[in-house]
């Protein structure tokens, strides 16, 4: 395999995730299947070890600018870790058909909320009505993570910005919370696949260079109240697209 290929695919896809609140797990595991070839179950353990160390760096550079909301996101770790357990051991008898319906319409209905949250410029509570809401996106997330090797961030990010999170806290938290998800998916996901190291240490050394870097690159762009608008309207497109490939 290309190294150099994989450092600069994994920096571009670190950057742009981290920024987004994302892992890249998803991202990753498109890339290994679709042009590395890895197996599947290769491609999954592979796209998670691949994902933690970028997701921990980023955590840490959100952390140190107080951007990290500890009591949702706890939270949300609390309902979702169980959920990935779970999802790993429910994986085996879920038709591959019917869990890619569910995702996609999960994600494309979340998509269409922060659509219609920003439009309306709504704000939530983000104190104790919204604790119920936040185990119940950290379910659905760890789901995803145990079900099918994804990083779960789109239920995560989704739902800190329709509970009133501005974008920088939502990000940040969304970071912190997939450290704990998607260490748990490695590992249970590392039991029943092998990690193509080849793969995985020249997209983890981009990814790392990319997390370091978009802490400070959100930073910049949402300090203008526009600029923060333009994003949630990217993530929300984006996760209707996601949402819409996911099932075609």
């Amino acid at each position: 395999m290309n190294i150099v290929l994989l450092i600069a695919v994994g920096f571009i896809v670190g950057l742009f995730v981290i920024s987004m609140g994302g892992g890249g797990a998803a991202i990753y595991l498109g890339v290994l299947t679709a042009v590395f070839h890895l197996a599947p179950d290769r491609a999954a353990a592979t796209s998670l070890i691949t994902a933690l160390p970028s997701l921990v760096i980023g955590s840490f550079g959100y952390f140190r600018q107080g951007k990290i909301n500890f009591k949702l996101g706890n939270q949300m770790l609390v309902a979702a870790l169980p959920a990935v357990i779970v999802g790993s051991l429910i994986s085996p008898y879920i038709p591959a058909t019917v869990y890619q319906w569910i995702v996609g319409v999960i994600l494309f209905l979340l998509g269409v909320q922060i659509f219609m949250q920003r439009n309306h410029g709504s704000k939530r509570d983000t104190t104790r009505p919204s604790r119920l809401k936040a185990s119940l996106y950290g379910i659905l997330s760890g789901l995803m993570v145990g079900v099918a090797g994804l990083s779960g961030g789109g239920p995560i990010l989704a739902g800190l910005l329709l509970m009133g999170l501005d974008m920088f806290a939502a990000v940040g938290t969304s970071s912190y919370v997939l450290v704990g998800m998607t260490l748990v998916g490695a590992l249970l996901h590392l039991s029943g696949g092998r990690v193509d190291w080849t793969a995985g240490i020249g997209l983890m050394i981009g990814a790392i260079g990319g997390a370091l870097l978009a802490p400070f690159l959100l930073n910049k762009l949402s300090q203008n109240a526009h600029t923060q608008g333009y994003l949630k309207l990217f993530i929300a497109v984006l996760l209707m697209i996601m949402g819409v490939k996911t099932v075609f």
